[in-house]
C-alpha cells in the first residue's frame, strides 16, 4: 500500500493537465511510496485523451476516476474514495508540484502524521517560465486548508467524514471554499497543522485581464453563494473575515455601485494596461452584489 496519494480534480483544463500530471510522476520519492489519483469531472475537452496519454508514460500508480459533472466537493469524495495512501495530498488541475512536493509531505508529518501540512504555493502567469521555486513571504496565504497544496492523513479526514462517502461537504455544489468548510472541521476537531515552505508548488493565475469578464463575474457569484453557506455552516468572525462578508467590506462595495463605478470600471478595462485592475474590481463589484442579493 501506497504511503501517500497525490490526488486532483480536473476539469476542462486540458492545456494544462498533461504538464501537472509530469510534475506529479516526477517526484523524488520511490514510485513504490506514492500513487496518483486524478477525478475527471465531466471534462469535455481534451482531457480524457490527456490522461489516456500520462497512463502511457506514468512511472507510479495512476488511478483515474471519471464522473459527470457534480462539482469539486463530489469530485474530491470520489477521489478519496479511489485512494489508498495513509495521507493524502491535495492539488488542483492548474498546480505544478515541484520534485521534492511529496517527500516535504512526508517529512513534515514524521513527526505527527495526524496534523495538516500546508504547502508552499507560488502564483505565476506561465508553466514555461518558472521563477525558482523559492517561497517568500509575497506568497503568503492565510488559508488554513487550501487544497492547492495540503496534506492530511486518512485518519483525520475519517474522524470528520460527514458519512455516506462525504469527507467535503457535497453541499458545496458550486465554486469556493469546499476546502475551506473541511479545513474547519479538522480545527474545529483538534488538528493541528504545520507549513513547509520547501513543500512547493506553483500555481497557474493568467492575468485577469486575460480572462473572460463574464465567465469571471458569474464564478464569483457562485462564490459569493457557497461564502453564505459557509456563513450558515460556520458563523463566526473567522468566516466573516475569510470571506468578507462583513459591514465594512459590504459598505464600501455599496458606495461604489451608488457612485456607478462600474461603468467606469467597464470603461478602463478597455485599455490593456488597466485591464487587470479593472477586472479585479468588476469581479468583486459581483462579488458583494451577489451577497447583498442574497440579504
Amino acid at each position: 500500500m501506497p504511503a501517500v496519494t497525490l490526488q486532483l480534480c480536473t476539469f476542462n483544463r486540458a492545456h494544462l493537465l498533461g504538464r501537472v500530471l509530469d510534475g506529479c510522476f516526477e517526484q523524488s520519492v520511490t514510485p513504490e511510496n506514492f500513487e496518483v489519483v486524478v477525478v475527471d469531472d465531466g471534462s469535455t475537452d481534451a482531457t480524457p485523451a490527456v490522461i489516456e496519454a500520462a497512463k502511457a508514460r506514468a512511472p507510479v500508480s495512476l488511478r483515474v476516476v471519471t464522473q459527470a459533472n457534480a462539482g469539486l466537493a463530489r469530485a474530491r469524495n470520489a477521489g478519496i474514495a479511489a485512494s489508498r495512501g495513509d495521507r493524502l495530498i491535495f492539488i488542483d488541475d492548474d498546480v505544478l508540484p515541484m520534485p521534492t512536493l511529496v517527500a516535504e509531505h512526508l517529512r513534515s508529518a514524521a513527526k505527527d502524521p495526524d496534523r495538516v501540512v500546508r504547502g508552499a504555493v507560488i502564483e505565476v502567469e506561465s508553466f514555461e517560465r518558472l521563477p525558482p521555486p523559492i517561497w517568500s513571504l509575497r506568497d503568503y496565504s492565510a488559508n488554513w486548508f487550501w487544497t492547492s497544496n495540503v496534506s492530511v492523513s486518512r485518519r483525520r479526514l475519517d474522524a470528520v467524514a460527514l458519512g455516506d462517502g462525504a469527507w467535503f461537504d457535497p453541499a458545496f455544489s458550486e465554486y469556493g471554499w469546499e476546502d475551506i468548510e473541511l479545513g474547519l472541521r479538522l480545527r474545529d476537531a483538534g488538528t493541528r497543522a504545520v507549513f513547509n515552505k520547501r513543500a512547493v508548488a506553483f500555481h497557474y493565475k493568467p492575468p485577469l485581464g486575460t480572462l473572460d469578464l463574464e465567465r469571471l463575474e458569474r464564478q464569483k457569484r457562485a462564490q459569493a453563494r457557497t461564502a453564505r453557506l459557509l456563513a450558515e455552516k460556520h458563523p463566526g468572525w473567522r468566516v466573516a473575515l475569510a470571506t468578507g462578508d462583513h459591514p465594512l467590506r459590504r459598505g464600501l462595495h455599496r458606495a461604489s455601485r451608488r457612485l456607478h463605478l462600474d461603468a467606469a470600471w467597464r470603461k478602463l478595462g478597455g485599455a490593456p494596461r488597466f485591464a487587470g485592475l479593472a477586472a479585479h474590481a468588476l469581479a468583486g463589484d459581483a462579488y458583494f452584489d451577489e451577497l447583498d442579493r442574497l440579504g
